[in-house]
């Protein structure tokens, strides 16, 4: 006699319960919302993908006329394009998750209040998807990386701490997932914080040195900046790959810890709203 299997499903115990066995059952799933995040990002525009590239490279462009040209900002001796495309990929990455995330709940209601699955496999679908875009956009660095390391006299002298790559994208990864989920939570019955999130975004990139270098900054305000988390990716990254920068492993440790804690945070908000977000949406 053939038996039945019985499914159970039943509200988390506490909060801070992440299932992870469930997220590996649902893996499918994911892997689903990721090719459709990628597929159906730029469908039906006329050049595709190719948006992925021009997108860098035009802003690369406008900051070499407005930030290098006419404010004459320093980038302390390293080419303008390299020294904007570090940044600019790095920091899209995360604005891009950030954004996305932030409006879980809202965007996809129509799907949670039907069917039952793990609802952090959507923002995990978003920040994995835009990690395909990141490294397209970071195979055109290295293009451009590759033209100015074989001219002569050009100031860029890779060090050993680009093996901490992986590192620093996985903190803008978390850093933005854990933001993104605790907006998205918030943004259920507050709605005016959709529109206050896309204005900071932009107001946050100026705080990061994405288009400044760190040491720019007068010595003794520097620290203001470093309480930013992306500060020490961004400047990582530009010291690893170029050789100029601020580097520190204290400012490093700073934004990982900063990453664990807000996951931590992010989770037991993003659970707590999951129960019952169809009754404020």
């Amino acid at each position: 006699m053939q038996t039945q299997k019985t499914t159970f499903i039943k509200p988390r115990s506490h909060l801070l319960e992440l299932n992870l066995k469930e997220l590996w059952a649902y893996r499918d799933l994911l892997v689903m919302y990721v090719k459709r995040d990628i597929v159906t990002f730029y469908k039906q525009t006329i050049l595709g993908p190719l948006w992925f590239v021009i997108q860098p490279v035009i802003t690369t462009i406008m900051f070499m006329f407005i930030f290098g040209k006419l404010a004459g900002i320093s980038t302390d001796g390293i080419p303008q394009p390299l020294f904007y495309f570090s940044g600019i990929i790095l920091w899209n990455y995360f604005a891009d998750c950030l954004t996305r995330n932030s409006k879980v709940f809202i965007d996809n209601q129509h799907v949670f209040g039907k069917v039952y699955f793990p609802r952090l496999v959507v923002p995990l679908s978003v920040t994995l998807s835009n990690l395909v875009r990141f490294l397209i956009q970071f195979s055109i660095f290295l293009v451009i990386y590759a033209w100015y390391y074989f001219q002569p006299g050009t100031m860029v002298n890779p060090n050993i701490h680009i093996l901490l790559l992986p590192l620093l994208v996985l903190l803008a990864a978390g850093l933005s997932l854990g933001f993104g989920i605790i907006f998205s939570s918030l943004t259920t019955k507050y709605r005016d914080l959709t529109f206050l999130l896309q204005f900071a975004v932009q107001l946050w990139m100026y705080a990061t040195p994405v288009i400044y270098p760190l040491n720019s900054i007068p010595a003794n305000k520097q620290w203001l900046l470093v309480l930013n988390p992306m500060t020490s990716v961004i400047e990582t990254f530009k010291y690893a790959a170029i050789g100029q920068g601020v580097f520190s492993w204290a400012h490093l440790a700073y934004s990982t810890v900063f990453m664990i804690v807000l996951l931590f945070l992010g989770i037991i908000v993003f659970n707590k709203v999951e129960k019952g977000f169809m009754d404020t949406v």
